[in-house]
């Protein structure tokens, strides 16, 4: 499969979103519901919700954190 390197950052960010809402919300529906005949639809309702909130804040934020970070300034410890 060839893609154009401009989508590079876009996939990047769409498959780490996709996996970690993924895992995320899994774990979360296991911790609310336990492994219950409820778990597999409610995790199927969840999962979308939490990557249409995943995708634009892994797109979005790492731009003003990366502003923020540059404002602080690291020493080695002695």
């Amino acid at each position: 499969m060839k893609i154009n390197k401009k989508y590079e950052h876009l996939l990047f960010t769409f498959l780490m979103a996709l996996g970690m809402s993924c895992f995320i919300s899994f774990v979360m529906m296991l911790i609310n519901f336990g492994f219950s005949s409820l778990l597999l639809g409610k995790w199927l309702t969840a999962w979308p919700i939490a990557f249409a909130l995943a995708f634009p804040s892994a797109y979005f934020l790492p731009k003003g954190i990366r502003k923020l970070m540059k404002k602080i300034t690291f020493v080695e410890s002695e």
